[in-house]
């Protein structure tokens, strides 16, 4: 003789393990999905140095696309986040200046690509910094430097940027919240 109690506690008891099966099954498909886009297509970056103010303020987070490049190249004005050439265990936060094959120099804080002067409407009013080059960009490299001249350890010192350093192009400024907006 079947006993009815016991039928409805087996399927009350059945009920909680697919119930904890679809709870695990979803955290699990959550994690996943976390990682590939993290790896593959955004990934949140902490400003922590003053080289890209204005554009980018000490204490900002952004979010750096990091499929951008592989549809198109890095063109001029593109703020960057990469590995550091100098050690490959930090990453830095740029605006791409010259691209391979370019010449560029800066006279009377005035820069010059191929013998042509650039405007650069992001730059702090009235900031004046110190001659360089000319240099020649190697093919496949970019020449990195801050907004803030002055105050920026970038290609000037370390020489032009791999483009295997490359982890992504700069799209959001997302925190703080006064600060919100694309890049």
């Amino acid at each position: 003789m079947e006993n009815p109690g016991r039928d409805q506690l087996a399927k009350k008891r059945d009920k909680g393990k697919l119930a904890i099966m679809e709870i695990f099954e979803s955290v699990a498909i959550a994690v996943l999905l976390a990682v590939v886009i993290r790896m593959f297509i955004f990934q949140p970056f902490y400003i922590p140095s003053e080289s890209m103010v204005p554009s980018l303020q000490v204490g900002d987070r952004i979010i750096v696309s990091k499929f951008n490049y592989h549809f198109s190249e890095p063109k001029r004005g593109d703020i960057m986040v990469f590995k550091y050439p100098l050690d490959p265990s930090r990453d830095f936060v740029k605006r791409t200046i010259g691209t391979g094959g370019e010449s560029l120099a800066i006279r009377n804080s005035q820069l010059y690509i191929n013998g042509r002067p650039v405007q650069e409407d992001y730059l702090p009013e009235g900031l004046s910094f110190a001659d360089f080059g000319p240099v020649e960009v190697p093919q496949d490299s970019y020449f990195m430097m801050g907004d803030n001249r002055n105050n920026s350890d970038d290609s000037r010192v370390w020489e032009a940027l791999p483009e295997e350093n490359i982890i992504g192009k700069a799209v959001l400024i997302y925190w703080p919240l006064d600060r919100i907006r694309l890049l």
